[in-house]
């Protein structure tokens, strides 16, 4: 009986790729659909130890924190039902590390959820959350 092949530790993984793409695709989409509403893209992909922040923007004196959640179907629920409570705290606390890095001093600050639903390369659903937990 043949064993299957060994995968390469640095081999690629084709689903990992095509769900960075994916991602970044609905985080451009959500940047745009954000934009229309009139708020002002700051940051995007914002990295720290800590870990990422998808969209920092600024609405009026707000600065939002923002979190996109990209599916290409609702098999598995709803994009934002990806979001639980403690992805919340932990958006909370890498938007005050952002604050922090960046001597930033708003008179408020949001976090914001963005869910998109994308078919065919298309976003075929775009929702806004604002102010989550």
């Amino acid at each position: 009986m043949a064993r299957p092949a060994a995968t390469s530790p640095l081999a690629p993984d084709p689903l990992a790729a095509h769900n960075r793409l994916l991602g970044r695709r609905g985080e451009t989409i959500a940047a745009r659909h954000l934009a229309g509403l009139g708020m002002v893209l700051l940051d995007r992909n914002w990295r720290c130890d800590a870990g990422e922040i998808d969209l920092v923007l600024r609405d009026g004196s707000v600065l939002v924190i923002c979190e996109v959640k990209t599916r290409t179907s609702t098999d598995y629920g709803d994009p934002l039902e990806a979001v639980d409570q403690r992805k919340a705290d932990r958006l909370r606390r890498l938007g005050a590390r952002w604050l922090r890095v960046h001597d930033c001093h708003p008179d408020d600050v949001r976090i914001d959820l963005v869910g998109v639903l994308v078919r065919a390369g298309r976003p075929v659903e775009v929702e806004h959350v604002e102010g989550i937990g």
